[in-house]
């Protein structure tokens, strides 16, 4: 397991187990003392178990955002009841990195399997990372990045694209 997913998981442990949030460790390679928008994906039994993020960093560093964005996804998305101590041994985790977003003028400029997107319309805003299983087009990428930031069909809209280095 890579070093990101690991402290993802160990974070999620003990913040579930003891309600503590663990610190920084030391012993990181120093990329990961960067700073950048991480998101943090849990996984059980192959289906979604949580996904927090953040669009840009909000932190000190890369494994600050991931330790933040664990907690997040383990116990504050909406779609999902927090995780227990009794899934704790099901989860998978992974962790993406984001690069800084690029506005894009032309959806020519996508490709759902490379590119993430933040789509944005007044103060609603969307983001959908890249390479997700089922999202194939670019126009699929779109539509569920609206409908997630709740932008109707039709409404002025700013487009952007970014990267993502995947650890799992």
């Amino acid at each position: 397991m890579h070093p990101l997913a690991s402290l993802a998981k160990k974070t999620v442990e003990t913040f579930v187990n003891t309600g503590k949030v663990p610190t920084v460790p030391e012993q990181l390679p120093p990329e990961f003392l960067e700073k950048a928008g991480v998101f943090v994906s849990i996984k059980k039994h192959g289906g979604l178990r949580g996904c927090i993020g953040t669009f840009s960093p909000v932190t000190s560093s890369i494994a600050a955002e991931t330790i933040a964005n664990a907690i997040s996804a383990a116990t504050g998305d909406p779609r999902f009841s927090p995780v227990t101590a009794d899934e704790l041994d099901d989860l998978v985790y992974s962790v993406d990195v984001l690069t800084p977003p690029e506005r894009v003028t032309d959806i020519r400029e996508l490709d759902p399997k490379r590119f993430g997107i933040i789509l944005s319309s007044g103060h609603k805003r969307g983001l959908l990372l890249p390479d997700l299983e089922g999202v194939d087009t670019v126009e699929e990428q779109i539509r569920i990045t609206q409908m997630k930031a709740g932008i109707f069909p039709g409404e002025k809209t700013e487009l952007s694209r970014f990267t993502v280095q995947r650890y799992s």
